[in-house]
């Protein structure tokens, strides 16, 4: 695994890289449509499963 502290992000971050509420990023991680994981109370959302998102909306 990469150890670039830079390829996992926050729900906070997620949400200003995809302009979305906090709702919104939670709703996603709970359906697994993005793929993250907690520690504790903090998610971390590795940058690929944004990037995998983000292709899969847009073959619409």
């Amino acid at each position: 695994m990469e150890n670039n502290s830079e390829s996992l992000i926050t729900v906070d971050e997620l949400c200003e890289e995809l302009m979305i509420g906090r709702n919104a990023a939670y709703s996603l991680l709970a359906s697994n449509q993005i793929k993250g994981f907690r520690i504790g109370r903090i998610w971390k959302i590795p940058r690929e499963s944004i990037s995998r998102y983000i292709r899969e909306q847009s073959k619409m």
